[in-house]
């Protein structure tokens, strides 16, 4: 009895291992339970994400794009993440041109790349990368990670953190929260 425990706890392990992402993978993070979750869906019906059911949720939508915009609001903003999934009518190609453009536009923010890379998320064709800079009067941290989902659509997910406290752990969790996407078309 206590070999099936022990091989049924390694297998258990292996698998919730093998269910984060690369990038998680890539930030050393420890896999990350949340309780409590809801799945929250789109306006236009095209994603879901489950989210703490505790987090304040807004939803956006306009001709071209869904949003669910997220955060946990009961902790100070430099303890809390930001998340904003995006669904987005548009091609994308992680080109040349599209990584210069993502350099100028962190250039204009003033904000330097940390890391960037194209990476398989959901499966799907990605690319991330991870800013820093400040605002207001906050150390921030940007990460974006865009989804290509077919010629037509991605999804862009971006997470926020402020403050120096624990950075990348809150980034962990971002992630964790990002590999729940579910696309419903």
């Amino acid at each position: 009895m206590k070999n099936f425990l022990v091989i049924l706890i390694t297998v258990l392990l292996f698998y919730s291992c093998s269910q984060q992402s690369k990038i998680s993978k890539n930030f050393n993070c420890k896999p990350t339970s949340y309780q409590n979750l809801e799945e929250v869906k789109d306006v236009k019906n095209l994603f879901s994400i489950e989210i703490p059911e505790t987090w304040k949720t807004n939803l956006y939508y306009d001709t071209v794009q869904s949003s669910i915009y997220t955060a946990d609001t009961t902790k100070q903003l430099t303890e809390s993440l930001l998340l904003d999934v995006t669904y987005i009518h548009k091609n994308i190609n992680f080109d040349t041109s599209f990584k210069l453009k993502q350099e100028q536009e962190n250039l204009s923010k003033r904000l330097i790349k940390v890391k960037s890379e194209e990476t398989s998320f959901l499966e799907k064709p990605s690319y991330y990368t991870i800013s820093k800079g400040e605002k207001g009067a906050f150390n921030y941290q940007v990460c974006l990670l865009f989804i290509k989902l077919n010629e037509q659509s991605f999804i862009l997910a971006k997470a926020e953190v402020y403050g120096d406290s624990l950075v990348n752990t809150r980034l962990c969790n971002a992630f964790a929260l990002i590999e729940k996407i579910k696309i419903i078309q």
